[in-house]
């Protein structure tokens, strides 16, 4: 039986479900040019021996390049790093310009301040459809505790975690204990929960998503828009960003001029916004509640400051 092909705008959003760290993968040319990429699909293959693997569009310029290289180096990046990763997703440009790095094994290009690196050489090339999928052997690694991974998940950059239920079954178990009373672990707790009712509410009444919500948002303040400017106020990568757009062109909610790269939204898109913000600050109201308005305004303007203090 024939199946029907797959939208691939939708199977791309559907694989991003999946949360991934971010990495940018590094190498040199025959003569001598640093060359990089970033990169989601890195994953661990083996332990004896050490491999590792990631996937490489066949369109893309350094394709051919990677699959020659004899080594290469996986950059895992940390949540600081999300600039480095949106310069090295884009296409057409000197990457490594204004960008400080050291040679490892191979000459391959590493970078200060990541939360991992593996230099590799080249094990394996596999066919694997429209990408090729590359194994190395590791060589050497490193990796940097005190970084944080940089995470990409439902189109949008992001910080890994630990699940709060863990750390508040022990904090009710253990009322005097430290985290029952720290200030990070408060906040963290209280952003997973809140977030946690408000995605739901947003897909069940509007079928928004989190990207698009974050889009539309920013929208709201300015109706007109460039796309390099939009995906930097949303966390998202600039390929991440347009496919989102164009998801919402397809639903009508925005316009899109390829030729100066400006979305405008709609009438019926800030129709939209409206009502998500309705629903955004009535479900804002009802978590505020448990605190009482004067408290919660208070809260706020604390917020602000620590915020303020710690940009």
């Amino acid at each position: 039986m024939n199946q029907a092909p797959f939208d691939p705008r939708d199977f791309r959003r559907t694989l991003g479900q999946f949360p991934t760290g971010v990495t940018i993968v590094t190498t040199l040319t025959a003569d001598g040019q640093a060359i990089g990429c970033t990169a989601s699909s890195f994953n661990s293959v083996s332990v004896d021996p050490p491999l590792v693997l990631w996937s490489i569009d066949k369109s893309s310029f350094s394709c051919p390049i990677f699959t020659e290289a004899k080594h290469f180096a996986v950059n895992v990046l940390s949540r600081d790093q999300m600039d480095l990763s949106n310069k090295f997703a884009g296409r057409g440009e000197d990457k490594f310009a204004g960008v400080d790095y050291r040679r490892g094994l191979g000459d391959a290009p590493l970078f200060d301040h990541c939360s991992a690196q593996f230099e590799c050489q080249t094990w394996q090339v596999y066919e694997g459809g429209d990408h090729f999928i590359i194994v190395g052997e590791v060589l050497s690694y490193i990796r940097n505790e005190a970084k944080l991974p940089l995470v990409f998940t439902q189109g949008g950059y992001a910080v890994a975690m630990q699940h709060p239920a863990g750390t508040h079954r022990e904090i009710q178990a253990h009322r005097s204990d430290f985290l029952s009373n720290y200030f990070l672990y408060l906040l963290r707790s209280a952003y997973t929960c809140y977030s946690s009712k408000l995605y739901p509410l947003l897909s069940e009444h509007y079928q928004v998503s989190p990207e698009e919500w974050r889009t539309l948002t920013v929208m709201a303040q300015t109706p007109n828009i460039n796309l390099q400017q939009l995906a930097n106020d949303t966390a998202q990568p600039l390929a991440q960003s347009e496919e989102t757009v164009n998801w919402m062109l397809s639903k009508g909610w925005v316009t899109f001029c390829c030729a100066d790269s400006q979305v405008t939204i709609t009438d019926s898109g800030r129709a939209l916004c409206e009502q998500l913000l309705n629903l955004a600050q009535e479900h804002e109201k009802e978590i505020l509640n448990h605190v009482g308005i004067d408290h919660a305004e208070q809260l706020k303007s604390d917020l602000k400051t620590i915020c303020d203090a710690l940009a």
